[in-house]
């Protein structure tokens, strides 16, 4: 079977494997520092070159806002598209995707899922949220054996925020300009939280071993998790996931096992005369750490 070549780019690595169909071959999967490479091309060349691999197709996962087949990343100074690719790779097939629209594709594909809140799945949309080093959000629509995932940079929104979380809105606007949801709900938005309950900065290696542990960090991470659960919420009204909701990202799995003690779906819930009908949506956590690799495989078959 013809390999294809899938990567997954970060702020800070880019990991790289080839794949067999939609599988990814683990003994391939490679990581590079970012800061060591001027560009994404030489990356790709020398991982083919050690491999001793010639690709049919290649697809990469990226994190920053894709448009027209072009990346431009938010957290480094590349800018990736398909042409970059086809030198790179000499694959005759190539995509560029979001790195949720990725993990968007992997649905279906990937085992290692955990169930924190049970529904009733039922036909229909789902939808992946990232809470990792930012935070987005992507639908998934399956329609006539055709799998859609529209790019989406859901984490610049505004945080959704009840009367008591004035204050934090306010301390949020005033370090970053406007209370985003990616200013809460990510690595650097549970320093934020932190900081805001403390007047200290911490960083979140730090924050997140110490909860249950010490009060700041245990009281930051039920203020993360309630924020989270809100915003959530709102997502799975908006694009009514009934096919359920797929929680992904370092600080997602880090935040597992606090979730039910800490009252997520109670957030999630917490809408009023819509709360029952929110009970139907099933919410889980991909577990999967190849899960954007195995999403641009099988985008390109």
């Amino acid at each position: 079977m013809e390999l294809s070549l899938v990567a997954d780019i970060g702020g800070t690595n880019t990991r790289v494997a080839l794949a067999e169909g939609i599988r990814i071959l683990p003994d391939t999967v490679r990581r590079f520092r970012n800061a060591d490479h001027p560009g994404l091309e030489p990356v790709l060349a020398t991982f083919l070159a050690d491999a001793g691999a010639k690709v049919g197709g290649a697809c990469l996962a990226v994190a920053g806002p894709v448009k027209d087949g072009v990346a431009r990343l938010t957290n480094l100074d590349w800018t990736i598209d398909g042409d970059a690719l086809r030198r790179a790779t000499g694959a005759g097939s190539v995509a560029v995707l979001n790195d949720l629209q990725a993990q968007g594709h992997s649905l279906g594909f990937i085992d290692a899922v955990r169930t924190i809140t049970p529904g009733v799945t039922q036909p229909g949309p789902m939808l992946v949220v990232g809470v990792g080093t930012g935070f987005n959000a992507a639908p998934v629509h399956d329609e006539r054996g055709v799998r859609v995932v529209p790019a989406s940079e859901s984490g610049h929104v505004n945080l959704p925020v009840q009367s008591a979380d004035m204050e934090l809105a306010d301390f949020l606007s005033q370090i970053h300009g406007f209370p985003s949801v990616e200013e809460a709900l990510s690595g650097r938005g549970i320093e934020n939280l932190y900081e805001f309950l403390t007047r200290t900065r911490r960083p979140s290696a730090q924050i997140i071993p110490a909860i249950g542990t010490d009060d700041a960090a245990t009281r930051t991470a039920a203020l993360f998790i309630r924020l989270l659960g809100a915003a959530v919420g709102n997502l799975a009204l908006t694009h009514l996931p009934f096919g359920g909701i797929y929680l992904c990202g370092g600080m997602a799995r880090a935040l597992v096992p606090h979730m039910d003690a800490m009252g997520f779906a109670a957030a999630f819930r917490d809408k009023g005369r819509f709360g029952p009908f929110m009970e139907a949506f099933p919410i889980h956590v991909i577990e999967d750490d190849y899960a954007a690799l195995t999403g641009c495989a099988a985008y390109l078959r």
